[in-house]
């Protein structure tokens, strides 16, 4: 399959991805792209596995690199709702009627934006471990409750060791920005769920991952059609427990 390396230029931000385009194998979703985003400090190689598994399933898949990181522009800031419209504008430049998207972390709540915003673009999402905003009269709660496992640790290095150009090329500047915003209340991300039409999957991890199980609790209410399945590693469902997170995605996505 033939593999397209791009960038464009939406709304003056210079977007990367990399598009797998029409697969050999026929699926009767052929026409209905995954949209694969990654979390912050990464870039879209943390997809490859996956992208693979899905091509040869006969999807089509698109990998962007979220502003700031990977082959992306940097900018001057960065509001989480940008990270949503980019995905937007994206869909809108590569004339996408219908998409499934698969967001890990920061690339999970970039999904959500844009699900609430074009409900009808969406026909599945699926959010990996998104850290939850806090809701209004919300306290703080801890990201991690326990310190890394050596496996966990391992794994981060040796992904690093893989694709050390994502870790250059990630803007750092935002990493003080998104904390304050994780730390801030955004009532109207909260309001704006009940608009997702798309049949949802929230994956969650154990107890080093980064969702908390109280507002959890807020969000499989809020949006209509939203399954939740845990698993027993930390942050990084699709690389860690790599067989499992297909055995849960892959139906979902009609596979």
């Amino acid at each position: 399959m033939e593999t397209t390396h791009a960038r464009v230029r939406l709304d003056g931000v210079l977007i990367a991805y990399r598009d797998y385009g029409r697969p050999r194998v026929e699926h009767e979703l052929g026409d209905v792209p995954v949209l694969l985003v990654h979390g912050m400090g990464g870039d879209g190689h943390t997809w490859d596995r996956f992208a693979r598994t899905l091509t040869r399933s006969g999807r089509r898949v698109i990998v962007p690199d979220l502003r700031g990181h990977g082959r992306s522009a940097r900018t001057g800031t960065y509001p989480f709702e940008a990270f949503g419209a980019d995905l937007l504008r994206l869909c809108e430049r590569l004339d996408l009627r219908s998409v499934d998207l698969v967001g890990h972390s920061l690339g999970g709540y970039a999904a959500s934006c844009a699900a609430i915003e074009q409900p009808g673009l969406v026909r599945r999402l699926v959010l990996e471990e998104q850290p939850l905003p806090l809701r209004s009269h919300d306290e703080p709660a801890t990201l991690t409750r326990r310190m890394p496992t050596v496996p966990e640790l391992w794994h981060a290095t040796t992904s690093l060791l893989r694709h050390p150009g994502a870790a250059m090329a990630f803007d750092r500047s935002m990493t003080r920005s998104a904390l304050e915003q994780f730390r801030t209340p955004n009532p109207a991300w909260w309001n704006g769920l009940p608009a997702i039409t798309a049949p949802t999957l929230k994956l969650r991890g154990g107890p080093g991952g980064m969702v908390d199980p109280h507002r959890l609790e807020h969000f499989r209410t809020a949006v209509p059609d939203c399954t939740v399945v845990a698993f027993d590693c930390g942050h990084s469902i699709h690389r860690d427990r790599f067989q499992q997170f297909t055995a849960a995605t892959l139906p979902f996505l009609g596979h």
